[in-house]
């Protein structure tokens, strides 16, 4: 079995990791507000943890592994929104939240296997408060529901925050009924034009963080699990998962709070055994901001030409836990490099879900080094092994068995493309090795077919002239 290594916030350290139960294996991952467009930065944490799912379907098997990503639509931003606009809260997150999964699915995020909405799960979440409140680590006070802080003794593990920076940080002000100034909310109540549901302390909604806890005991813990299928840790560790991932913003308060009301809900020492944090991102080396006038979202990128490749590519050319900085040269550098590579994978035909490349592998299992995997791409490259960098980029979410229309060259088939590509490699190859007779010989066959090569830049282009003849491209390859 491929041993995988992850840092692990709550320990601090590089740890092996071991699933509770290799037959389903569990992660979790905070989801957006849906109330406007997603920003560059949300695209982060979304691609990073899109790749340590890949590697867990690559490592367990698909069917092993079940990843959940909710989507937060009960909101005081989206309350906001509705009424600046005056449209219906339903209608502004039911786009918003198809907005977000185009976007995703354009930077080559595969959908996870729940996507839950925090509206649908209210019950739950009722529940859980309830039982909180019965195990004295929650109490009411004027239609507010608070979780008391001081009741958990494990309060700031995971952040590693001092008491007055937590209290600095706290999300909501503090008010006259709270007992402690950290203590946050459960519920709260609803005035008549703000959405709410009945519940034991009145017409009301759920607090942030709540939502989490209730949603992942729901769907990552699930009730009818065959007890035969699983280890004896696991039948020790109830309502514990695997993976909980995030951006490092969430880690306090939000992550905080989820693990002191899970943990003290559920009776259990932990939420989840594995914590991992993305860094933030940045642009031309400052931090994105309306006020600097350097923030976009995706769709701002997507829709000025950049194809969601590029983006993806330039986000894994980072470390996930150092901070990304994108730039219009690192824009630049990555689409020429996938332009070489999807013309160089054109003709393989290599499968593409197995015996992926160790270079690669051995990469990603060292806690997510997508540097180290893409440059181990350029040497699958540089070397002619089309075949494992067509498998690399598979894994990596940056191939999905098609080359990318924004590759494809006007005038010719796939299949026409694929064979200029395939000349020009071996004209590239010839290049390399000196043996000038074979370049010429691509050189001219491509010319006398009616195709015009231009080498500008550092990767070469090609047009059709009126006197292409496809069965002439079909002589070349039989004669080389």
């Amino acid at each position: 079995m491929t041993t995988l290594k992850l840092h692990n916030t709550k320990t601090r350290k590089r740890e092996v990791f071991e699933p509770i139960d290799r037959d389903n294996v569990r992660m979790y991952v905070c989801g957006p507000t849906v109330y406007d467009r997603a920003h560059l930065g949300n695209a982060r944490p979304v691609i990073v943890f899109d790749v340590l799912y890949r590697l867990l379907r690559h490592i367990y098997r698909a069917d092993h592994v079940t990843y959940v990503r909710n989507f937060t639509d009960v909101d005081d931003k989206i309350n906001a929104r509705s009424a600046d606009s005056g449209r219906p809260i339903a209608e502004i997150t039911q786009e918003t939240t198809q907005w977000f999964l185009d976007d995703m699915a354009a930077v080559g995020a595969l959908e996870p296997d729940h996507m839950p909405r925090a509206t649908a799960y209210i019950p739950q979440m009722v529940t859980m408060i309830e039982d909180l409140i019965a195990k004295g680590h929650a109490y009411a006070a004027e239609g507010h529901v608070l979780f008391a802080v001081e009741s958990y003794k494990d309060y700031g593990a995971l952040s590693g925050r001092s008491v007055d920076d937590m209290i600095a940080g706290a999300r909501v002000e503090v008010a006259p009924y709270k007992r402690n100034p950290m203590d946050f909310v459960l519920w709260k109540p609803s005035d008549a034009d703000t959405p709410g549901w009945e519940s034991p302390w009145g017409r009301g909604r759920p607090g942030w963080h709540i939502e989490c806890s209730a949603m992942a005991d729901e769907l990552l813990w699930e009730k009818p699990l065959a007890e035969d299928r699983l280890s004896e840790s696991a039948k020790e560790r109830p309502h514990v998962f695997d993976i909980h991932g995030g951006g490092n913003d969430l880690m306090f308060p939000h992550h905080e709070n989820e693990i002191a009301q899970s943990c003290c809900a559920n009776e259990t020492d932990s939420m989840a055994n594995y914590w991992l944090h993305n860094e933030m991102l940045q642009v031309e080396g400052k931090k994105m901001s309306k006020s600097l006038g350097n923030f976009f979202t995706v769709r701002d990128l997507l829709d000025q030409g950049v194809p969601g490749e590029v983006i993806r590519f330039v986000m894994l050319s980072t470390h996930y836990r150092k901070p990304m900085d994108w730039t219009q040269k690192k824009r630049e550098e990555a689409e020429t490099t996938l332009k070489k590579w999807y013309r160089q994978i054109g003709l393989s035909t290599a499968v593409l879900d197995n015996d992926v490349h160790s270079g690669t592998t051995n990469a990603l299992t060292e806690d997510l080094n997508t540097p180290e995997a893409l440059t181990n791409c350029h040497a699958l490259s540089n070397g002619g092994d089309y075949s494992q960098l067509r498998k690399s980029l598979y894994l990596l979410g940056l191939f999905d068995g098609n080359i990318p229309d924004w590759v494809k060259v006007k005038g010719f088939s796939d299949a026409e493309t694929g064979l200029i590509r395939h000349f020009l490699n071996r004209r590239e190859n010839a290049r390399a090795s000196r043996d000038f007779q074979l370049a010429d010989k691509m050189r001219d066959g491509l010319a006398d077919a009616g195709v015009l090569v231009k080498d500008t830049g550092a990767e070469p282009e090609f047009e059709r002239l009126s006197n292409f003849n496809v069965n002439k491209l079909d002589e070349l390859w039989g004669d080389v």
